[in-house]
């Protein structure tokens, strides 16, 4: 078995957790086609399902991952190698390797987690995309998981804010999910990185993206939940993230939206409340220069000046959904005037038009 066999055979070898790849590497002198010699010789002790594979190799699956990762670009990285992101590194249950599309730099840059719903409210991914274009203009790189809602506007965001940007697959990075996100997915190789500990071919399954939470959690110096139910999938990504002794963020919303109840619930249990993003760069201790604040500010605050009857009835609007009649009592404005008003500012991206004939305000 040659060194490139070795690699893919380690990074395909199943509950193959970092410490014991390294155990394996170690006894073997760092030469990586011993491995299987220094396996036997040196006993090391291995889950059952690693023990199996690494006994008797699937080798036309390991000869098919060969020609995928040279004609895709993908590189595995082992956590032996200097590559490896070291925050990953420190945590238990780090993957013995990483499957890689992108920069390999990104993985060792400081990394902010930003994970929310699925479904979020137009406010909340508007908000997503604004704090994640705020930390990429200050240097932080934003980690997320590629799925829909709060993960691809945070990505969307970072990209907006001409920084880095880290997806998280679930699935092997041959299997982009969802396909709606295949496009985000090109533009986050192209200005960051792709990375899944799956080998390619591996399909969505749910069992799967727990274990995708644990990586978005390990590589990062802290986890943002943007809008989360109490039973969302985020609050996993939150207590993993406290448990490798991270930093857990939580933005609060309205006492009657369901997507405040996990961040609400977090905030009870310790996380930080967070306002603005700065919250987070200043408790993180995260050094964001003058001059890149001042980007940030000017880019927020870039929109058009509003007359006074439109700024009058955002105020009326407030930061909870509400009715046109709601906004007539309010304002006393006439309500075909409300209507029209709604909707350009709908067109600016002020507010959005929600379910039950009720409007939100964006931030």
């Amino acid at each position: 078995m040659d060194s490139s066999s070795a690699r893919a055979t380690l990074a395909r070898t199943p509950g193959l957790t970092a410490q014991a790849a390294g155990a394996l590497i170690a006894a073997a002198g760092g030469d990586l086609a011993a491995i299987a010699r220094a396996r036997r010789a040196a006993r090391v002790e291995l889950p059952p399902a690693a023990l199996a594979f690494l006994s008797t190799p699937d080798e036309r699956a390991i000869g098919a991952d060969l020609e995928w990762l040279a004609a895709s670009g993908t590189v595995i990285v082992l956590c032996t190698d200097p590559e490896y992101p070291p925050l990953l590194r420190q945590t238990a249950s780090a993957p013995a390797a990483l499957y890689v599309q992108g920069a390999l730099s990104a993985l060792a840059a400081p990394q902010l987690a930003m994970v929310g719903s699925r479904s979020p409210t137009p406010a909340g991914r508007s908000t997503a995309r604004e704090f994640a274009a705020w930390f990429a203009r200050g240097g932080l790189t934003v980690t997320s998981g590629l799925a829909t809602g709060i993960d691809a506007a945070s990505h969307e965001g970072a990209l907006k804010g001409g920084g880095a940007t880290i997806a998280v697959f679930g699935t092997g990075l041959d299997r982009v999910y969802p396909s709606t996100n295949r496009a985000l997915a090109e533009r986050i190789r192209t200005h960051g990185a792709l990375v899944s500990e799956f080998p390619p071919g591996t399909a969505p399954r749910r069992e799967n993206f727990p274990l995708r939470n644990r990586i978005i959690a390990g590589l990062t110096l802290g986890t943002l939940v943007v809008e989360a139910t109490r039973m969302s999938g985020s609050l996993i990504t939150a207590h993993l993230a406290l448990e490798a002794g991270r930093e857990v963020f939580a933005i609060p919303g309205s006492i009657h939206s369901p997507l405040s109840g996990g961040c609400h619930q977090l905030i009870k249990d310790g996380a930080k409340l967070v306002e603005q993003a700065k919250d987070v760069t200043e408790e993180l201790e995260f050094p964001v220069s003058k001059e890149r604040l001042t980007e940030a500010r000017r880019a927020v605050a870039a929109g058009r000046e509003l007359d006074k009857e439109y700024e009058m009835l955002l105020d009326a609007l407030g930061f909870e959904p509400a009715t046109i009649d709601s906004l007539v009592a309010r304002t006393e404005l006439p309500s075909e005037s409300i209507a029209s008003m709604l909707l350009i500012l709908e067109l600016e991206g002020r507010v959005a038009a929600l379910p039950g004939g009720r409007y939100g305000r964006i931030p």
